[in-house]
């Protein structure tokens, strides 16, 4: 009787092989690199980080500022401002242009990237309206932290920043308060994206997560927004009004009671809206979002390979 191969034997007795790792798991790796977020370089962090330094002294200046300044109210600040932004956010899409493959081998924003982010600008802006006004219900925010989440802060950010000037020229809500819009947007998207698990996490855990950050931020939103209008508005109770050169001890409590007493009521609505939203809509949209990236191939590496000769082509078995 002849002797039978061992299992794991290709062809030849005692002589084992390494065992293929099965397809559906390489594949599902593949899918879980490609559905990584567009990741950051030095560049766009330092840019990133440039932006948002000069976000918080916008926002929180006033609060040191003199009495007698006339800044105090953003009356002049806020051109200046939007001067610099939008220099500054196409700095952010450039840099992760530049940058092309980082260390760790993965690509930096491209010509589908950019495509993707004018698209979901558009929807962003488009969702705005259905209930900006209204009790402060903003489905745009469901949407910009799944995507924030999905494809990375630096492209969260430009994307949260792009949206609402897309939606203020949209709705005609252009004016100085825009720039700290579009900033107080882009750290709402850029905090998404940096929320841990994003290769791992999925499911229940991830849209728990969400909505939990969807919340957070929604009041968060309101509070930093308030700072930009409240140096505005004189006239008020002594308790809730703006004190310009008033020590800062004095008017965080002010701050506060402002807070509480005329903007918690949009920013509340605001903030279960999107918890509902990311938990009964999360799953599809994430889905979808994932797919999208996965098909414009942000992780997928290039590569280059000879071209066979005709020669070569004829001498090739059949």
């Amino acid at each position: 009787m002849s002797a039978q191969p061992a299992p794991g034997d290709h062809g030849t007795a005692g002589t084992a092989g390494p065992t293929p790792a099965p397809a559906s798991a390489s594949a599902s790796v593949d899918r879980a690199r490609l559905a990584r977020p567009v990741p950051l370089g030095r560049r766009s962090t330092a840019t990133l980080l440039l932006i948002s330094a000069i976000g918080v002294v916008a926002f929180g200046w006033p609060l040191l500022a003199s009495t007698g300044s006339a800044l105090v109210g953003h009356s002049a600040d806020a051109p200046w401002l939007f001067a610099l932004l939008l220099p500054l956010l196409l700095a952010v899409v450039v840099a992760q242009i530049s940058e092309g493959r980082s260390a760790t081998g993965e690509p930096g924003m491209d010509a589908k990237a950019v495509a993707l982010l004018g698209m979901l600008a558009a929807a962003g802006a488009a969702l705005r309206p259905l209930g900006a006004g209204t009790a402060g219900l903003e489905p745009m925010f469901f949407l910009m932290v799944l995507s924030g989440r999905v494809l990375g802060p630096g492209f969260g950010f430009v994307l949260g920043s792009v949206s609402m000037f897309a939606s203020a020229l949209l709705t005609g809500g252009v004016g100085p308060w825009l720039p700290f819009q579009m900033l107080s947007m882009g750290w709402v998207c850029l905090g998404a994206g940096l929320l841990p698990g994003a290769a791992a996490l999925r499911g229940r855990r991830e849209l728990a997560l969400l909505a939990g950050y969807g919340a957070c931020s929604a009041v968060a939103y309101g509070t930093i927004m308030n700072l930009q209008g409240w140096p505005y508005i004189g006239g008020l109770s002594s308790s809730i009004s703006f004190v310009a050169g008033a020590p800062l001890s004095e008017n965080l409590p002010r701050f506060a009671a402002y807070c509480l007493t005329t903007s918690l009521g949009w920013d509340l609505p605001r903030a279960a809206l999107t918890v509902v939203l990311c938990l009964t809509l999360g799953g599809p949209v994430l889905r979808t979002l994932r797919r999208a990236s996965r098909r414009a191939a942000f992780g997928a590496p290039v590569a280059f390979t000879a071209a066979r000769t005709p020669s070569e082509e004829d001498a090739r078995p059949r």
